[in-house]
């Protein structure tokens, strides 16, 4: 599936897309270019790739309410580029719903690796079972979720962060684990965006304090989902 995929490139310098698009194109994959957010959104509509990469300094709408109006409609890989080496900006793509951020320089490389690893994480064959307990009923088929009968809407980083979880109940993952199941960050770096995610799933689902939360933290392990009883 990979290798016949296509990648819809949002950016706006042309010498930085003309590059990403021949590297791309190289690696085997179909590529659909824009130069600004709109543009790049009507194409989305349009096509439907299978993945998105987004520039968040575009000059129209910038990236991250490009990413906004992506999670509207589709959970669709998203990587987002940035010139800027700051912490903040990764973790704000991140909580809103980027699958993965990758600054400005890059190595080629590691630039396909990212992507193949989103396209086979996107495309990847999850049990279609229905999970059902006394708080939760996860649907993987539909990406549905509801807590006591009230539906919540996740993003695609939280719902493959908790539905592994579940399906993993009672054993303690580590945030690396958790990175690799839910994230497609090849680097392994960045396991603190786990508990950013949690934090944000566990309000989602109705939960301020954490100690009322099915989600546990264990100290110095990772997290568990709890099941009712």
């Amino acid at each position: 599936m990979t290798d016949s995929a296509t990648i819809l490139m949002i950016e706006d310098e042309a010498d930085i897309r003309l590059t990403l698009s021949v590297l791309l194109r190289r690696a085997g994959l179909q590529v659909l270019e824009a130069a600004d957010g709109r543009s790049g959104l009507r194409l989305l509509h349009e096509r439907q790739p299978d993945c998105v990469i987004v520039d968040i300094g575009l000059p129209d709408i910038d990236g991250w309410q490009v990413l906004g109006r992506i999670r509207d409609v589709t959970n669709v890989p998203v990587m987002m580029l940035t010139a800027r080496h700051l912490e903040a900006e990764k973790v704000r793509g991140l909580q809103a719903g980027a699958d993965d951020y990758l600054t400005k320089p890059f190595g080629n490389l590691e630039l396909i690796a990212r992507v193949r690893a989103l396209l086979r994480r996107a495309h990847s064959t999850e049990p279609v079972d229905v999970y059902v307990d006394e708080l939760l009923v996860v649907d993987p088929a539909s990406h549905r979720v509801a807590v006591e009968g009230r539906e919540v809407e996740l993003t695609a980083i939280e719902f493959r962060l908790l539905h592994g979880l579940i399906r993993s109940a009672p054993q303690v993952l580590s945030p690396v684990q958790l990175l690799e199941m839910a994230w497609s960050d090849p680097t392994g770096t960045g396991p603190d965006r786990v508990k950013y995610v949690v934090h944000r799933l566990r309000r989602k689902m109705g939960f301020v304090n954490a100690e009322a939360s099915p989600i546990r933290a264990v100290r110095g392990v990772g997290y568990t989902y709890i099941r009712p009883h």
